[in-house]
């Protein structure tokens, strides 16, 4: 078999505010790969096949800054990562076997020699699809989207029935799993978006109270449809600080994203005493840490729930290393609706 195209989505350089279609991430096809002959050394062989574009790649883009927590950004020149599902076409260890899928953090390209599954940021995975779903699924509501929904939901939100919550972002991929756990715990849930096409969708979730940041100031709805016992928060900024006027005593803050940071400086948090006079919590938490308590929970019941179409959520299909791009504008741009997912 003669070499075939190795592509590779290459981060090119670091944008000063959003990024820049053409000059922040390109797509590189001058590497080949002999599929049959490429060495393995005891190592496997994978394609990759599907691609998640996530908000926290963005954050990943800016320059190194230890003050801020950004350790370990994309480095110009290199491969843009994140989370997919590679299948197995050659492999010389019995870890795995012909045909498996597994999934894990790896570079954007098509194909990749691993020495073990262990090798990467984090061991990957093969999974199990007893219930034949669309292997999209398992980087979007059985993968990261759904898992860091479930399970920062179950370890910060303490919820009562009858308590009220507030999901920002409530159309996104995230927010919108959120919205329905809430509602079958017995909240009122208030949720907000940019559009009216998502305002629908959350109404189509249940959602109570639905309004438009875009036109309606958050702190008129929560003033009117509050107090909040919970908020989980994907954007901050103006949000944030309206939700903490809104607040009840011994509300739980869920910080799970920032999105009015990332075209440069949010709105400055006006209200932040509010934390000490009715004893709010506030939550900032990454997946990793939480992720061991509750997979095995996750896997055994959340995969059966939606294929029984009893979790609702979209998808937002981009094709090729091509489409990673336009997955990542669509989330600045907002043009984005459920899980962003890059097909190959």
């Amino acid at each position: 078999m003669a070499p075939v195209v190795n592509g590779r989505v290459i981060f090119n350089s670091i944008p000063a505010a959003y990024i820049e279609p053409g000059k922040t991430l390109i797509v590189d096809k001058s590497e080949t790969i002999d599929l049959e002959k490429a060495p393995l050394n005891g190592g496997i062989l994978l394609k990759t096949v599907i691609l998640s574009v996530d908000p926290y790649m963005r954050s990943l883009m800016n320059a190194p800054d230890p003050k801020k927590g950004l350790l370990h950004t994309y480095t110009p020149g290199q491969p843009l990562a994140g989370l997919g599902i590679a299948e197995v076409i050659r492999t010389e260890t019995d870890e795995a076997k012909v045909g498996d899928h597994v999934y894990g953090f790896l570079p954007f390209q098509n194909y990749l020699v691993l020495p073990t599954l262990s090798a990467g940021v984090t061991p990957f995975k093969i999974l199990e699809n007893k219930l034949n779903l669309p292997w999209t699924y398992f980087v979007g509501v059985l993968g990261m989207t759904g898992q860091t929904a479930y399970m920062a939901w179950k370890e910060f939100a303490n919820a009562k029935e009858g308590e009220t919550a507030f999901v920002s972002s409530g159309a996104g991929a995230v927010g919108s799993i959120v919205i329905q756990i809430a509602k079958k715990q017995g909240l009122k849930v208030i949720a907000s978006a940019g559009s009216e096409d998502k305002l629908e969708y959350m109404k189509s979730l249940g959602a109570d109270v639905i309004f438009n940041y875009k036109t309606t100031k958050a702190a008129e709805i929560l003033g009117r449809e509050g107090p909040i016992d919970i908020y989980w928060d994907n954007v901050g900024g103006e949000t944030l600080d309206a939700a903490l006027m809104a607040a009840n005593f011994k509300a739980r803050f869920i910080e799970c994203g920032l999105m009015a940071s990332f075209g440069g400086k949010p709105a400055p948090i006006q209200n932040f005493e509010q934390t000490i006079g009715k004893n709010i919590t506030i939550h900032g938490f990454t997946l990793t840490p939480i992720h061991p308590k509750y997979e095995k929970e996750f896997y055994e019941t959340w995969p059966e729930l939606v294929a029984k179409g009893e979790i609702a959520h979209k998808e937002h299909l981009f094709h090729g290393l091509e489409g990673v791009e336009q997955g990542v504008i669509s989330f600045q741009d907002g043009s984005n609706v459920g899980k962003a997912v890059i097909v190959l």
